[in-house]
């Protein structure tokens, strides 16, 4: 793009000049398009501090962590040891070549004291001596599928330049924005990532944590919602379920919210800041889901949502984030368009809430667009696109992704409808207590059989004599069975946590501690032959746990507990463990398809974070 500075969107530096001992001058006339990056090894990224602040540099082949620690010292006066530079997962010691171009990087301290009332690095304090001299609105990523939003970014920046501001959404718990066009009229929302709720610049009133900290879901982190905006859009091939735009951008305006000390905005001054936003197309409609009879929703949109929310693992579909736009639709007179996608993709697996569970749509059968439409889905391919546009997204959330796009193929197979599906991935409310879903019991299924698979090779065992899914911790027994008479059922036994096993049992309690005190009478085991076929030689125990079941309140888990964890698997037993999960999904979904599981009422807890 060219650097005329009459152009609407500007792509210079937004850290312009940078003087120091330990790197070149950076000139503000500099520009990242038209240049060859494989030759140049020139990359443009965004550092984004604890408390919000944006400042944008560039970086050439022999750059390291240190070096650009340095030149945020001189621009933030931030000591070079007591600041840590993160990209996702990774912590950048000094290399940097896993950085792409565009990409948002974040600056922590390290060796202060964390206050929610006094937020460090301050982008409004008077240390900051480099101001941002680039456009308004910079897209963060090249992906053709951002055409449209290039289209948006073009009409704002014409639009600002002409005194047309946004405006400020009231509703919600975080930030967001109404950008206009030269007409006035909204044609995009923007979110900053650190006015998130909990976020230290939240305008609202709710804050009190750092970027990168756990947010209103544990298993999503303040300030990554955005990518997580992106990631859905990235992920509904073909605009099949209808959500609009959204890119990732770097955007710049006084309107935008800086809380200072007291964690109130300072109202003296104006001042620009730069931001790190998911920035989404604005879909004019005429109401949300909760002002509408579901009745008159068409069966392909609920579909074509449910399955997308499935495979994203939404954790808030409900209907205030479902539009509705009355004619003109390409199902009939109703057309659904589904937003707020930024509590999907979680770290671990939660409790999702589907609302669309409930509607008599979700119990239609597929249509065999839909089938084949699921049929083509690839999850692993999924998984390199949104490593190649949002490299900064963390590796538990692409396993769930692959988890759960593999569970609804099968399941989709097996000729289930999405109620049913959504029914298996939703936890129970059991005596005010939640209870694992039934994709969680085959998580920690799979998982006792990778233990049990590993220990057999340890010890050389090639007999192919049946083994127990056992080890020689003290038994904490958990029987899951999918067919009531026992028969036919998969029962499984868990043990205690051990360092052997990533899945981990609510934060810092067992919530099954309290079976060991429960009789073992009867008590008969399930084995897994040589042949890697699962069998129950075992009836349901009265006092043991189980799908369906009741159970005691002593029994129970805690609210929001974690029952199966992803991440902290290495790459060779997250393949094992996805082979023995899918070997545990024929079975399970046989059972249920059988009818012999989940005709009864389920009680959901289900946590939304609509207000």
């Amino acid at each position: 793009m060219s650097g005329n500075p009459d152009s609407p969107v500007q792509t210079q530096m937004a850290l312009s000049v940078f003087k120091s001992p330990v790197g070149r001058n950076h000139h503000g006339n500099d520009t990242m398009e038209g240049v060859n990056l494989k030759t140049t090894g020139r990359r443009r990224i965004f550092i984004q501090t604890e408390s919000g602040c944006v400042l944008g540099m560039d970086l050439d082949r022999n750059d390291n962590a240190h070096m650009v620690k340095r030149r945020l010292q001189i621009a933030l006066n931030v000591p070079t040891e007591e600041s840590s530079l993160t990209f996702g997962d990774l912590i950048l010691k000094n290399d940097l070549s896993a950085i792409r171009n565009y990409s948002p990087l974040l600056l922590t301290r390290n060796l202060i004291h964390r206050s929610s009332s006094s937020p460090c690095l301050s982008p409004s304090g008077r240390d900051i001596q480099q101001r941002d001299r680039s456009g308004p609105i910079e897209i963060l990523g090249h992906s053709s599928n951002f055409t449209k939003t290039k289209e948006l970014v073009k009409e704002i920046a014409i639009a600002l330049k002409n005194g047309i501001d946004p405006i400020p959404v009231h509703g919600g718990l975080g930030g967001a924005y109404y950008f206009r066009n030269i007409n006035g009229e909204s044609v995009a929302i923007v979110k900053p990532t650190d006015e998130e709720p909990f976020a230290p610049n939240n305008p609202k009133g709710f804050v009190g944590k750092a970027l990168g900290q756990p947010g209103l879901k544990r298993s999503v982190r303040v300030g990554e919602t955005g990518y997580r905006e992106v990631a859905a859009y990235l992920l509904d091939h073909n605009h099949f379920a209808n959500v609009p735009p959204t890119a990732l951008v770097k955007i710049t305006h006084s309107i935008f919210n800086v809380n200072d000390v007291s964690g109130t905005r300072d109202k003296n001054k104006k001042k620009h800041f730069s931001k790190i936003a998911s920035f989404q197309q604005f879909i004019a409609h005429d109401y949300d889901a909760s002002d509408h009879g579901t009745s008159n929703f068409p069966v392909s949109s609920v579909h074509r949502i449910g399955i997308l929310d499935i495979r994203i693992f939404n954790t808030d579909r409900h209907a205030g984030n479902l539009l509705v736009r009355i004619g003109g639709g390409q199902f009939g007179q109703v057309e659904l368009i589904p937003i707020d996608h930024g509590l999907c993709l979680p770290e671990n697996l939660e409790d999702p809430y589907f609302e669309w569970i409930h509607w008599p749509q979700s119990s239609i059968p597929f249509s065999e667009d839909e089938l084949d439409y699921i049929e083509s889905l690839d999850p692993f391919r999924d998984s390199e696109i949104l490593k190649s546009e949002l490299p900064m997204i963390r590796e538990a959330c692409l396993r769930v992704l692959i988890l759960s796009t593999v569970f609804l193929k099968e399941g989709a197979r097996f000729g289930l409808c999405l109620a049913e599906i959504g029914e298996m991935m939703s936890r129970e409310f059991r005596r005010g207590e939640e209870e694992p879903s039934e994709l969680e019991a085959l998580c920690m299924a799979a998982r006792r059989a990778v233990v049990a698979e590993r220990e057999k090779i340890q010890n050389q065992n090639q007999n192919r004599e049946p083994f127990v899914l056992s080890s020689s911790s003290p038994k904490r027994e958990v029987q899951v069975q999918f067919q009531e008479d026992g028969n036919h059922g998969i029962v499984f036994e868990i043990d205690d946590i051990s360092p052997i096993s990533p899945f981990q049992f609510g934060y810092g309690r067992n919530p099954l501690s309290k079976l060991e005190e429960e009789e073992e009478e009867d008590e008969e085991e399930v084995v897994l032959c040589a042949s890697g076929d699962v069998h129950c030689v075992s009836r349901l125990l009265k006092k043991n746990l189980s799908l369906g079941e009741h159970r005691s309140a002593s029994e129970q888990a805690p609210g929001s507990a974690c029952f199966v964890k992803l991440g902290d698997m290495k790459e060779e037993e997250w393949g094992m463990f996805l082979e023995k999960f899918q070997e545990l999904l024929g079975p399970a979904f046989g059972q249920r398809k059988s009818g012999s599981v989940g005709q009864r009422l389920r009680q959901r807890l289900g946590t939304s974070c609509q207000f």
